[in-house]
């Protein structure tokens, strides 16, 4: 009962934003909820018009077709079965990790620049101001800030009303869906002022009091490359919007839930749906969580609220020529204001510059290019930024800390010194060909800095991937290394990197013994290469090892000097060479 009530007025106001007569915001909470309640995976999600897709669909469509119009009626039919199509097509291939690259700082962005627009078109219901209809922001601020002083003083309280309704319940009636007593609020303060002044406001006019009647997309070529690009957008918004609900209330509940077969469920909610009047649904924030706290326990809720709203809307229709545009404008400024996650903004602003940048191309996007194309550039610079990330993997050089038990390898420090011939080396990050550029570089750049080091040891544990480039990159360091007299040294390789080694053939060009499990294990055979002479007058003393070289030049110095010694003299000395051995 409380989800059928509370699609009422969500279902009109939804259908206002997507430029639809206001009965399909209803029908198209009735078949497609009862359809995804039955073919998905989450116990609790509720399907049905949400505020992001219907803005899409009113900023694609409209340059097609008069908002309301028979032929926009039916894009927006042809529409939700594009989309439909895209999303069974991603759920029947198990591609549910396609929303992975949406970002938490996309969806942010997005969702606030469509808050943003909301309100921003809804001001001229909200002040009754007479200008056209608009879903471009910079036009619709203009005609709002051009036409204000023309603004009726009557619109503007009941939309003052409303919203300071909506606010008040919002904060401390927080379990009543505040849309309700808002809408209410408006409405009373709309009678009284039309009951002094007849026709000073404007409703949203009865309704048909019907089931919802059948319906035919169009399947005209010609039109749907058209909506190609507006089907995919939506599709992946309303996707994401789904997976963020559903996993939300899947933790709550406890629920192990199948993103693909909530693809399907969607998927077939929208091709379905659009031959019964429905335009493109997706996840509903409200009605969801509503749905949970009102005590759901399976899917057969959403049933049942869809079954009740057919009963309302067969008994409630006609009430909507009391309910007033004002009204209406106001609880869609309401909904959009709560679209914008100030919190979210703010930490993603103090926390890292990239996502700064995703955030504010997203909603620049969503503003002043496209709503449709929002989501899409804000995926792709993060995918951009992701791959300049990976693309530059650190190899940071590591020098034993003597100040630590065992002396542990550290990052290399300008107090800690490290040694001419060997250089230990790890690399964060996988290798593949977007990274080999930059490791290699890296690779040079110590050539140049340290050119009598010949013996270079990489500690592998960062590196998870490998690729034919990145394994091509290795081998070739390994030959030019061997090359100048020295070896190249992986040390903790991973079993998936070690394997694809294998199988490419690209041990030989490490030659035997360059490849360790430990690093106890590879500076055994390490030192076996390095140059004791050097080793003998190096002061450094980095590695533990280097002790042991030091000693062994004293005793061969110590050993030369004996053959100089008078006879009387060389016992003596051979024993404390002996002794400064042991």
């Amino acid at each position: 009962m409380t989800g059928a009530i509370v699609v009422l007025p969500q279902g009109v106001a939804f259908a206002t934003i997507a430029g639809m007569p206001p009965q399909y915001g209803l029908y198209a909470s009735i078949v497609p909820t009862i359809i995804a309640a039955l073919f998905g995976s989450s116990w609790h999600l509720v399907a049905g018009p949400s505020t992001t897709a219907s803005l899409v669909l009113a900023a694609s469509l409209s340059s097609f077709a008069m908002p309301g119009s028979v032929d926009y009626v039916k894009l927006a039919m042809t529409l939700a079965v594009m989309a439909g199509l895209i999303e069974l097509a991603l759920g029947l291939f198990k591609m549910g990790v396609i929303v992975n690259f949406i970002s938490h700082s996309v969806v942010v962005g997005y969702t606030a620049g469509v808050g943003i627009l909301i309100i921003a078109t809804q001001l001229k219901n909200f002040f009754g101001l007479d200008v056209e209809n608009s879903h471009e922001f910079i036009t619709a601020i203009y005609d709002v800030v051009r036409t204000l002083p023309t603004m009726s003083v009557a619109t503007t309280a009941v939309a003052l009303a409303t919203l300071g309704a909506g606010i008040l319940s919002r904060r401390y009636m927080p379990r009543i869906p505040y849309m309700l007593p808002a809408i209410a609020i408006g409405g009373v303060t709309a009678a009284a002022i039309n009951a002094a002044s007849p026709g000073a406001i404007a409703t949203v006019g009865a309704m048909p009091a019907q089931l919802p009647p059948l319906s035919a997309p169009s399947f005209d070529p010609h039109v749907w490359r058209l909506l190609i690009p507006t089907a995919l957008a939506v599709a992946i918004s309303a996707l994401n919007e789904v997976v963020s609900i559903s996993r939300a209330l899947a933790i709550r509940s406890e629920q192990h839930l199948d993103i693909n077969q909530e693809f399907v469920g969607q998927g077939l909610a929208n091709i379905i749906g659009s031959f019964f009047s429905g335009y493109v649904v997706s996840g509903s924030f409200n009605r969801s969580a509503l749905n949970y706290e009102s005590g759901a326990r399976t899917p057969l809720a959403a049933v049942s609220a869809s079954l009740v709203l057919v009963a309302l809307l067969l008994a409630a229709a006609p009430a909507a020529a009391y309910l007033p545009k004002a009204a209406m404008a106001a609880s869609l400024v309401l909904i959009g204001w709560g679209l914008i996650d100030q919190r979210s903004i703010r930490h993603i602003w103090t926390t890292s510059y990239s996502e700064r940048w995703i955030l504010v191309v997203s909603i620049f996007t969503a503003l002043f290019v496209h709503i449709q194309i929002a989501i899409l550039a804000g995926v792709a610079l993060s995918l951009l930024m992701f791959l300049y990330r990976t693309s530059r993997p650190p190899l940071r050089p590591r020098v034993p800390d003597p100040a630590t038990p065992n002396r542990k390898f550290t990052d290399a420090r300008p107090d800690l010194p490290e040694c001419p011939q060997v250089r230990v080396l790890r690399l964060d990050g996988s290798l593949y060909f977007g990274a080999v550029s930059s490791f290699r570089e890296s690779l040079r750049n110590l050539e140049r800095e340290t050119p009598g080091c010949k013996q270079i040891a990489i500690v592998m544990t960062g590196a998870n991937f490998i690729d034919l480039a990145g394994a091509e990159a290795l081998a070739l360091e390994a030959r030019k290394i061997k090359a100048r007299g020295g070896s190249l040294y992986l040390i903790r390789v991973k079993e998936s990197v070690m394997g694809f080694l294998k199988k490419g053939g690209y041990l030989k060009d490490f030659g035997d013994n360059r490849i360790f499990w430990s690093k106890t294990n590879a500076f055994q055979e390490i030192f076996q290469g390095v140059d004791r002479a050097i080793c003998r007058t190096c002061d450094r003393r980095v590695f533990l090892e280097c002790d042991q070289f030091a000693e062994e030049g004293r005793s061969i110095d110590g050993d030369t000097a004996v053959k100089q010694l008078p006879s009387s003299r060389i016992a003596q000395v051979s024993l404390a060479g002996q002794v400064a051995r042991e």
